[in-house]
Formats: C-alpha cells, structure tokens, sequence
C-alpha cells in the first residue's frame, strides 16, 4: 500500500510504527455554526481511509478533535447572548447528525480541546523550559527560529514565511522577539471564557490544541495525520514544531491533505453566496449522494461542486443500489438449492473484481478507480443473475457487493420501513387478540411495532399510531 507524503512530496509506502495497529489523527471542525462541503471533504476521505485499513485488517485508533474554543465561537455567542459552551455544545451535536447522515463511523476518541486544556498548559510549560518559549506578559510564544526543521512541511524558507491569518495574534508585533515567532498561549479579554496558567488567565493558541489531543490519545509517534490541504500552513507546521520540540521524536511518519472543493468553479465564500452546508445539501439529496460524489474524485485532485455534478452522481450511486435491490429481490424468490457449477465459477471470478478495488485503494487511496471496480461489478451482476439463479449464488453476489460498497461507506442494505398498511393490518390483528382476551398476543405486537420505529396509543376514537 502506497500513501502519497506530503513531506516527501512522493508517494511512501505504509509501514506502521506497530505491526497491525494504524495510529491516524484528523483536524476536526471548529463548532461554530453547521459544517459546510468544505468540512465534509476530510470526513468522508479521511472516514474511507480508516475504512480500508479495518478492511486490510489493521486495528485503527482514529482520532478527530472537535476546536470548541474559539475567537469565532466567541463572536457567535456574543451574537447570540449565550455562553461560548452552548455554542460549541450544540453545533457538536448537529455535526455529528450530519456525520451520522454521511455515514462517517464515530471516531475511537473525539477530544474536545476545552476537556484538554490542562495538557496543553503542560505542553507549554516544557516549551518554555527548553527554550522554544517564551512569555510576553502572560501571552506566550513558540520561537519558530529555533525549530531548525521549521518549513519541512510546507516546503517553505522560514525567510520567506509570513505567519499564518488564523494566528491568534495580541497587543502587536513588537511583543515578539521574531515576527514569524507563534501563540501558545493568549491572556483573556472582557468576556471570554478562560482557564488558570502559570502565565495568565486565558486560552491555548489553536495550534497547541491538537499536538496536545494528538499525543495524549495515540502517543508521541503516530503512523498518520490528515486533514484538508488549507492547514499544511500554519496549522500542521506548527504543530510538528511544537510536537517535535518536545518529544524529539517524528511526530506523524506519514501526513495526508485533501485538495479544495470549488462551488460552481468558484472558491466557497458568504461573500460570494455560494457557501453551503451539509444540511442544506441535505434538503435536495440524500447524504449518501454527497459521498458518493466525494469519492468520485481522487482525494488530492481539486472538486468541483454543482448540482448538475450531484444529479450525476445520484445517478450513478441508484446504478449501485439498483443493482443490491435486484438481488434482494430475486433472492426473496429464489430456491435454496446449492449454487450450479457454473455459478460456483462465477462466484470464484469475484476475485477479479477485488484485485482492481484494492489495487485503486493500495494506490493512495484512489476511490474513483475503486468506484470503478465496483461499476464492473455491478455490470457482471446485472449481466448475470435473474429469477433462475440460485439463493446461494445470489446471496454470494450480494454479500460480495456490501463488502466492497461498505469500504466506501456506501449502504446498500438499509432497514425497510415497514408501509402503513402494513401497521394498520397489525393493529386489526392486535384489536383482534384483546377481543379474544388474548393479552400476549396483543403485547406482542406493540412490541413488534415499537421495534420498527412506531408507537401505538390507544384512546377513545381508536388506535392511533405514529413512527417515532
């Protein structure tokens, strides 16, 4: 398996720090209103990525922070006349329904930076003890000078660097001893929330937040760090800066960025009207589209967004589902009998198929070839199945399908739900039973009910029900 190295600018191959264990880390998103495209980018990708290695049999430890403190979590609670947690508490809770609806599995550990803040000040404090440190009047600085592979990253002359505009930057300039030197740690202003330091009453600096979560729940050495190509400068520069200076260790073996999504080939801006969120995607398309349309692009290759692309993309995920649904179908009618000997030999081509997936995979993760191998696939079921075909050849067909469509994260098999005529048939068997004074019975079906999502309540007009 080869991985694309941001540091080597070539692709690597993967070799875990631990024999079977992938150690991998994601910048999350900052919780101030609901995630947008741009967002979703790294989640499905960097979701795809944990995928594949479960799939090759690796244990993943996934880590992917929520920034919960914040100058724009902050400015939004002051809008709003709210404290900064009611901001961050609720946005983490809406972020995790559209993951839930992108169907990204919930990280190993999702840190909160507000729950971690005693680390870091730990973190700052060694800083400051070796000398890449310094306070400046309770704001405390990293002396990016003395880092002396500072740039190896982003590829820049430390020269030529101009600090990074999501600095969190305080009195001026002058405070610092070098102008490219960065914030570890920024004193409180009237009204922010802030925590005890041995510098001031303030706030870590958003760079020391994942070193900090990065290393209290993977180690001081982890086999991959991921997040979109905007953070390569400041954010994950620093980061290495900050994470190598204390440790002296390698701080990720690997780093992995995915490239910008565009809107209608325009950059994604409130100030162009075209920035859109996942929720509001979500009104015109299933969220399954959204990834779907994500994967069909290599993760380092520049997206474009529009909705011409999406009904695309729709169409092609319905080939997929369509074809799961045939088989679902004629399974339902089929008979159990053994598979004939010419099914059993397609069933062994099937291997063809999976070698053209995981080579695509095995090369940096390329989903739009690996969404090719699954569109071969799903030509040879459509091609080769019909009402005479064996349950068990159908069956393997079907399994086959879920197995490589579930890497993507693509659900083919989702939970049916149960027609009202259905639950109103049940309802007449239940009104039945309590006439005949058979309560079991009656109980029974309640129960079957609620299982399948809906509540039955019993009042004077009747049974009324209603899904939960």
């Amino acid at each position: 398996m080869k991985l694309y190295n941001t540091v080597s600018k070539k692709k690597e191959e993967f070799i875990p720090l631990e024999e079977g264990k992938v150690k991998m880390y994601v910048c999350g998103p900052t919780v101030y209103n609901y995630i947008h495209i741009g967002n979703a980018r790294p989640m499905i990708v960097f979701d795809t990525v944990r995928r594949y290695f479960e799939y090759k049999g690796y244990e993943v430890n996934f880590v992917s922070n929520f920034t919960d403190v914040d100058d724009k979590i902050i400015n939004k609670a002051k809008e709003e006349g709210v404290e900064a947690s009611a901001i961050s508490t609720k946005f983490i809770e809406e972020c995790k329904k559209d993951m839930e609806a992108m169907n990204i599995k919930p990280a190993t550990k999702h840190p909160l930076a507000t729950e971690e803040i005693p680390g870091m000040v730990d973190m700052i404090k060694t800083l400051v003890y070796k000398g890449y440190a310094y306070d400046k009047d309770g704001t405390v600085y990293y002396r990016t000078r003395k880092f002396k592979d500072y740039g190896k990253l982003s590829h820049k002359n430390i020269d030529d660097l101009r600090t990074g505009e999501r600095e969190l930057k305080v009195t001026g300039e002058n405070e610092k001893e070098d102008p490219l030197d960065f914030v570890l740690w920024k004193p409180k202003k009237e009204g922010e929330p802030a925590w005890e330091s041995p510098w001031s009453a303030g706030r870590p600096g958003w760079h020391i937040e994942c070193s900090e979560m990065a290393k209290k729940y993977l180690g001081e050495e982890i086999d991959i760090h991921a997040g979109g190509e905007d953070l390569i400068f400041p954010h994950h520069e620093n980061e290495i800066a900050q994470s190598e200076a204390v440790t002296g260790k390698t701080f990720a073996k690997y780093w992995l960025h995915n490239a910008f999504l565009n809107i209608d080939n325009r950059k994604m801006s409130k100030s162009l009207g075209n920035f859109r969120t996942v929720r509001q995607i979500s009104e015109q398309f299933d969220l399954q589209v959204l990834r779907f349309f994500m994967l069909g692009a290599h993760y380092r290759s520049p997206l474009n967004f529009s909705a011409d692309l999406m009904s695309s993309a729709k169409n092609g995920l319905e080939r997929i589902t369509n074809a799961a649904d045939h088989l679902k179908f004629y399974i339902s009618k089929a008979q159990n009998v053994t598979a004939t000997q010419e099914e059993k030999k397609k069933l062994e081509e099937m291997i063809m198929f999976k070698a053209s997936f995981e080579k695509a995979m095995d090369d940096d993760f390329n989903t739009a070839d690996a969404l090719a191998a699954i569109f071969d696939l799903v030509r040879f079921i459509n091609s080769s199945t019909d009402e005479n075909s064996t349950k068990e050849y159908l069956q393997g067909l079907f399994d086959f399908l879920k197995e490589l469509t579930g890497v993507m994260g693509i659900i083919v098999e989702k939970e049916e739900e149960i027609l009202a005529a259905d639950i109103e048939k049940l309802i007449e068997e239940r009104q039945n039973a309590r006439k005949e004074k058979d309560f079991k019975r009656a109980d029974e079906i309640r129960d079957e009910l609620l299982a399948k999502g809906i509540v039955l309540e019993d009042t004077r007009e009747g049974v009324k029900w209603k899904r939960a």
